[in-house]
């Protein structure tokens, strides 16, 4: 499976996952610290838009460094949330889906960086913060053994940065049996041994 199809099954599993999240429960807890459901799904479909734009190499708005950002959501109602996530993660998956997206250097809003480790990045975080919805909101969840695989490699990537940043916990211990998956959401700080 190439970098490409894994991205857009990564955006299929964060939508899926959106949609799965019903607006009464966006006020409940979610497994990232201090993120409710909302905050979640918000984080996600602002994530799809960073993506599209790093893709796409436009520069970021001065407005998407403030601490409240995806203004795009949160000016909407919250039933209309899921399908305008939608909307931006097929906009994501269909810039990624060019292999060309994939060479050279992008940006996530500060300095240039390699395209591909971008595309990685963001597969890996919309995978875990998917199932972090559906651990949320009682939504069954199940990743391939090759997103699996990708999501590890790329949680294994950022978790020092993401750890000295504040934004990825302690790594959690896994089995020695577990899956790639497992091993992901245990170095990205999450307990795999949680259930919906």
């Amino acid at each position: 499976m190439n970098e490409q199809s894994l991205f857009s099954d990564a955006v299929d599993l964060a939508v899926a996952a959106v949609r799965g999240a019903a607006a009464d429960r966006y006020a409940d807890p979610t497994p990232c610290t201090d993120l409710t459901v909302a905050d979640l799904v918000n984080h996600v479909a602002f994530g799809f838009l960073l993506a599209h734009h790093a893709a796409t190499r436009e520069p970021w708005p001065e407005a998407w460094g403030a601490e409240d950002r995806a203004p795009f959501l949160r000016d909407l109602p919250e039933r209309e949330w899921a399908a305008a996530a939608e909307k931006e993660g097929a906009a994501a998956a269909a810039a990624w889906a060019d292999p060309a997206v994939w060479e050279g250097e992008s940006h996530l809003g500060g300095g240039p960086m390699p395209a591909a480790a971008i595309g990685a990045m963001m597969t890996g975080e919309f995978v875990v913060h998917a199932w972090d919805l559906a651990m949320a909101t009682g939504q069954e969840f199940t990743v391939s053994p090759e997103l699996g695989e990708a999501t590890l490699e790329a949680m294994t990537g950022m978790a020092a940065m993401g750890r000295e940043a504040g934004w990825i916990g302690a790594e959690v211990a896994v089995d020695a049996g577990a899956s790639a998956f497992e091993r992901a959401l245990g170095v990205s700080g999450r307990d795999p041994a949680r259930r919906p």
